[in-house]
């Protein structure tokens, strides 16, 4: 069983090592159909699951973290959960990448049971942790590396992918010569260079200016259309949530349990000015009084 390990030097960035892929995702163009679900309806069939969570709890000490959360995620689809701050999202996420273990329920990768996950899935955490005396090359290679795969073919495929990942011409740069987008476009290259074709992003634009942001949003759009794969978004901004997700799942307070999940209906390729559309402008209305009461109850103003 292959260990996650600290990067190398000390760094407090934790990286999963890969084994042999599932269903990896490929720089190719992927037209494959998404498997329908429930609006409002966290479970689908395990048909096409990617990821399950089957009544999964977890305490920290005293405090309950999550409790009864059942979610499930179809291969190909990006789901983005939404919540109060201190909800349990990251928590989640770390339990999907076997960071953690769950003190109850059950999760299920492509549909079967999975107690061992640990590089499984690729995660990227809140903040790049690119290693600042490592080239970016040399950053976004550290998977492979970790995992004994050929050095010299991941480095030509990291140079390779530059271009695409926004990043030619800096493969030899260090990353303090990057700006906040670029550094987490090269965040996310290593997560895809790790070769797993689910994904788990926590928060990965939450640091960002709001016109890097947007940028950022329209950038991982047009890449998805190339990669295809399954992603499970944590993010705290319903109107990305929308823009890039095919269903948000709201988080109550803590406890962490699922409020609701909804499909967002607007159709692929996605432009940012679609979120000025009727429709899309009365659905962010209704998550965010599903979210309203929650954050209230996190802050204590509820009454």
């Amino acid at each position: 069983m292959l260990r996650a390990r600290r990067a190398l030097g000390g760094s407090t960035g934790v990286f999963l090592l890969p084994t042999p892929p599932r269903d990896t995702p490929t720089l190719a163009p992927t037209t494959a159909a998404r498997p329908e679900s429930t609006d409002g309806v966290a479970t689908t069939s395990t048909t096409g699951e990617a990821v399950g969570l089957r009544a999964v709890s977890k305490r920290f000490g005293a405090t309950q973290a999550i409790e009864q959360v059942t979610l499930s995620v179809a291969r190909r689809e990006i789901l983005a959960l939404v919540g109060p701050s201190g909800c349990g999202k990251s928590t989640v996420l770390s339990i999907v990448a076997g960071l953690l273990d769950p003190d109850a329920g059950e999760v299920l990768l492509d549909g079967q049971p999975a107690p061992n996950r640990l590089g499984q899935v690729s995660l990227m955490p809140q903040r790049d942790a690119l290693l600042p005396w490592r080239t970016v090359v040399d950053n976004v290679v550290l998977g492979p590396e970790i995992a004994g795969a050929d050095l010299r073919q991941a480095r030509e495929r990291a140079r390779e992918l530059l271009p695409r990942f926004g990043l030619e011409g800096f493969g030899d740069h260090y990353p303090a010569a990057l700006s906040g987008g670029m550094r987490q476009r090269a965040a996310f290259l290593r997560t895809v260079l790790i070769g797993r074709g689910t994904m788990l992003l926590d928060e990965p634009f939450g640091a960002l200016d709001a016109l890097t942001r947007r940028s950022m949003q329209e950038w991982l759009l047009d890449l998805w259309g190339d990669i295809g794969g399954t992603i499970l978004l944590v993010t705290h901004d319903v109107e990305e949530a929308l823009l890039l997700s095919d269903r948000v799942a709201v988080m109550t307070a803590r406890p962490g349990r699922i409020k609701l999940v909804e499909r967002v209906h607007l159709p692929r390729p996605r432009e940012p000015r679609m979120i000025g559309l009727p429709e899309v402008v009365a659905q962010k209305a209704r998550l965010l009084d599903a979210l309203h009461d929650e954050v209230a109850l996190a802050l204590g103003t509820r009454r």
